[in-house]
């Protein structure tokens, strides 16, 4: 054999060799990833079980959270009506004092409570519909009405004489009721500067005032109620119903805090929270009067509404409404405040429509 076969064959050797020990290498090193990869997992495994368990845990909290907030829908607004009505006069006292009276919501709760043999107060300032609205519920539900004319845009003065003309009444019932409005939904600097002291003295100062009124004799009899009404726009901040959204949130906190301050005193305080219903503030010929159950009349609003009554210590006062609420209170906020910029684009758009 020649010295160059012999130098091919052990080129050959020499070249097997080396592709063998890459291949022993290559396997090497899959079998050491595999290694790492199977001790990595295995590490991993007990923080992937902690997370399973945390995610389960959510789910289960919040499914139980959703199924109770039905529940609550359901004991609130349904099985109530099932069985005869609360004895209010018994509960709470022999009168009711309504502020913002004469329309709407206010009126309606009114005729709800004199339904139920209250006597009523009616607050407002337009005498002559007071007068009308007194004379109304006291012929048709037979009970004793009586009238305070006071204009709770002036401010302080006005309270001097609340005070007096309710001071020999056993109040059992304030309802706090009167408030105002935009013209329409806009921007916070379109707004008058008359308008936004008119929001601070209605919206907060009122209920604020006629609670500080009435809640000494409550709290003596250690029976009573307090009803504020507040609005859903409470819920979230609601952009181009900025200074009105944020005098009702007022309402709504101070309500929840007087509850803990004086349940233990007998006074049932419930902070209500309405949204759209077919009043003055929704012009008739809005889109919105065209979904009665979305929208309930004053006077449907009110039936329910006093149903929650010594039941309820925040509610919205209508089924519809507290499925509106519970969306509200799951939704993020950037998704309710498209929403209100939504709503409330098409409503001032509708408004400035009918002035031009």
């Amino acid at each position: 054999m020649s010295c160059a076969h012999l130098a091919l064959r052990g080129q050959s050797r020499v070249g097997l060799k080396a592709q063998d020990l890459q291949e022993k290498v290559a396997m090497a090193a899959v079998d050491s990833f595999y290694l790492l990869y199977r001790e990595i997992a295995r590490s991993c495994n007990c923080y992937m079980e902690a997370l399973a368990l945390v995610g389960a845990w959510y789910t289960a909290r919040k499914s139980i959270t959703v199924i109770c907030d039905f529940y609550s829908l359901i004991r609130l607004h349904f099985i109530p009506r099932l069985g005869s009505r609360a004895d209010l006069i018994k509960q709470y006292g022999r009168w009711a004092v309504v502020s913002g009276a004469t329309d709407g919501i206010g009126k309606a709760y009114a005729e709800e409570l004199a339904s139920q043999g209250l006597n009523i107060t009616l607050i407002s300032r337009n005498e002559e519909k007071l007068q009308m609205v007194a004379r109304h519920i006291a012929d048709t539900y037979k009970v004793e009405t009586d009238v305070i004319v006071a204009d709770f845009s002036q401010g302080r003065e006005i309270y001097a004489p609340i005070r007096e003309a309710l001071r020999d009444k056993e109040i059992g019932i304030l309802v706090n009721n009167v408030g105002v409005f935009y013209p329409h939904p806009q921007y916070f600097t379109q707004l008058s500067e008359d308008k936004l002291w008119d929001i601070v003295n209605v919206n907060i100062a009122a209920a604020s005032l006629m609670v500080h009124i009435v809640l000494p004799g409550m709290v003596e009899r250690k029976k009573g109620a307090i009803v504020t009404i507040s609005s859903g726009s409470c819920c979230k901040p609601t952009p181009q119903l900025a200074a009105f959204s944020a005098s009702k949130a007022y309402l709504d906190h101070f309500s929840r805090a007087l509850q803990y301050e004086y349940a233990s005193k007998g006074i049932f305080v419930q902070s209500l929270i309405p949204f759209y219903v077919a009043t003055n503030m929704t012009a008739p010929s809005s889109f919105l009067h065209r979904c009665p159950w979305l929208v309930p009349s004053p006077r449907v609003y009110a039936h329910h509404a006093v149903s929650t009554l010594g039941i309820s210590k925040r509610t919205t006062g209508y089924w519809s409404h507290s499925i509106q609420f519970l969306f509200a209170q799951y939704m993020p906020e950037w998704l309710w405040v498209w929403g209100a910029n939504l709503l409330n684009r098409s409503l001032r758009k509708e408004a400035l429509s009918r002035i031009a």
